[in-house]
């Protein structure tokens, strides 16, 4: 079979997780094997979240020589669906590691959990139970007060088996019962006081079977033996599945498994600024708060992706985040410094205007152009040159440009020289205005003897500009992106709000007939660049040949590396 190939490992991490695993190589548990796995539900998109766990299962899997499986936990109809399962598929893959032939699906074990199920029932460890979802709940005790046991707990196996038939024969409504686990209703671990295993779901197909089930397992319980029946070593999970340890490990011990996997807790990825719960981001995207599952202002894999982030980045940030056992938020800030950090090496730097101001070069000879070299990327030598059009009309950025300015402001002003970045020194003469006082162009003149942005009596100026030639210019849609929230922690509410409250009006800026170099008319979809002094852009999926669209996915200042 193809083992996954995921690139070359990593030097060796201290975090709690692979010491563990370490310590268990050499000591020669589970035969000295290393099998992770990563098991989404397939009931929508991977965010940000999920990428710190696909890091480190397929990470710590390729640093021991293990492998790492993709399984999807499939045991609930009413919420999955294939284009999820595909979506996290592409998303993992784009992340850069692989499966190989390990792709599995809870669901490829269906009568095996089944018989799992049985084999309890037989043995006096599980029961039906006639209760209501509400009184259960109710009866399941507190943190305090220990659980009342159900009236339906003592039925004999005989009862039990023959209503375990019934329900996996579709014989009642959904609702009716559910199979419970017998273990104590006053354990301390809440986890532990019968949990239900098996519930009945008949309103829906499974995207998968089908019809062909109406009885579906519990996540507790379909995720321990899907590991065990794997051969998983180990079972690493955020911290909220703590209080399910026990329960893990009760199953394993109970029932007759090839291999017994450990569980391992980690801290989940909490991001400020935004909302980690699939709950909330499917409100965002079923309401219409955003434009869908890869909206780019989205924590999503898809939203990042398709705003500029690179799989680079997202794993650098992975790996600068670390693995620690206390839940803690970590700075937006921090996740775009690893973007920047990886564009600044790779991306071509190109030129672009968002909000046009157009200048004509009077001395410049009319229905003439030049070709002006200019570097791709400072930071990568073997990256090379291209060729840039200059004519007499220009457009500027209007920021660029103050009738008046203030003292400390060095750009272009009437009587004052700048640098056109490649090109040449600029003189601003004359202020064209319209009948409303509004200006429509600038007068400039330059000096010939300045070519590439340097003057033979090395005279300074404080100022460089980037521009673009309006006979060459090519129209674009900028889109400019903010955070989605004004909030830091949007999840803490208050005064009865909903986090939709906290969500920013001002989160994405649409500029239209933007004017690029010409260099960018070829650019393809997901294809990033630093537009010069303005940022990093990606192309978006919605760019054509005809209708370049361009978003923002960071800014050049980094706030991050201040901070530190």
């Amino acid at each position: 079979m193809n083992e996954p190939n995921v690139g070359e490992p990593k030097k060796e991490s201290v975090d709690f997780i692979r010491q563990q695993i370490s310590a268990d190589v050499k000591k020669g548990k589970h035969d000295g094997r290393v099998v992770t796995r990563f098991p989404p539900e397939p009931n929508g998109f991977l965010h940000i979240g999920h990428a710190k766990s696909i890091c480190l299962n397929f990470g710590a899997a390729l640093e021991f020589s293990g492998r790492c499986h993709l399984r999807f936990d499939d045991t609930n109809p009413c919420k999955e669906e294939t284009k999820y399962a595909e979506a996290i598929e592409d998303n993992v893959k784009w992340l850069g590691f692989s499966w190989g032939d390990h792709l599995y699906y809870a669901s490829d074990y269906y009568q095996k959990l089944y018989e799992y199920a049985v084999d309890l029932i037989t043995r006096g460890l599980a029961y039906v139970d006639d209760q209501s979802q509400e009184e259960i709940r109710a009866n399941r005790g507190t943190l305090t007060e220990p659980g009342v046991n159900s009236p339906f707990r003592d039925r004999s196996v005989e009862e039990n088996l023959a209503l375990f038939e019934k329900m996996k024969n579709g014989d009642f409504e959904e609702g009716r019962c559910v199979l419970r686990a017998k273990i104590d209703m006053a354990s301390p671990t809440i986890a532990m006081r019968d949990p239900a295993i098996y519930r009945i779901i008949k309103r829906v197909q499974h995207h998968r079977t089908g019809d062909r089930w109406c009885i579906y397992p519990m996540y507790d319980f379909a995720h321990c033996l899907s590991d065990a029946i794997e051969g998983i070593t180990h079972s690493l999970c955020t911290l909220e599945f703590v209080n399910h340890r026990p329960l893990y490990d009760w199953f394993l011990e109970k029932l007759e498994v090839p291999h017994r996997p450990q569980q391992i807790e980690f801290a989940r990825l909490n991001l400020n600024y935004t909302v980690m719960s699939k709950r909330k981001l499917l409100k965002l995207v079923e309401e219409h708060y955003v434009d869908g599952w890869d909206d780019p202002r989205m924590p999503t894999i898809s939203g990042l992706r398709r705003r500029g982030y690179t799989p680079e980045a997202i794993r650098a940030f992975c790996d600068i985040i670390g693995i620690a056992k206390f839940d803690s938020t970590v700075d937006m800030a921090l996740l775009e410094h690893c973007l920047r950090d990886d564009l600044n090496r790779r991306a071509q730097r190109v030129m672009a205007v968002l909000r046009p101001l157009k200048i004509v070069i009077t001395n410049y000879p009319e229905d003439s152009f030049e070709e002006l070299e200019c570097v791709n990327n400072p930071e990568d030598p073997e990256a090379g040159f291209r060729y840039v059009p200059f004519a007499r009309e220009l457009y500027i950025e209007q920021e660029d440009f103050m009738e008046e300015p203030p003292k400390k402001f060095f750009r272009l002003a009437p009587g004052r020289e700048v640098r056109l970045r490649y090109a040449y020194y600029i003189t601003c003469q004359e202020v064209v205005k319209d009948a409303d006082g509004n200006i429509t162009e600038l007068r400039c003149t330059y000096d010939p003897q300045t070519k590439g942005g340097q003057s033979a009596d090395n005279r300074k100026v404080k100022a460089t500009l980037h521009w673009v030639s309006c006979q060459h210019a090519v129209p674009a849609t900028i889109r400019l992106y903010d955070r989605l929230f004004v909030k830091e922690n949007p999840d803490k509410t208050e005064d009865g709000k909903e986090f939709t409250d906290y969500l920013n009006p001002d989160s994405v800026e649409i500029l239209e007939e933007c004017q690029l170099e010409p260099s960018l008319k070829t650019a393809t979809h997901f294809e990033n660049f630093q537009f010069e002094r303005l940022g990093y852009f990606c192309v978006d999926t919605d760019s054509s040949m005809e209708s370049l669209v361009f978003n923002r996915a960071v800014s050049l200042r980094d706030q991050w590396a201040k901070f530190k």
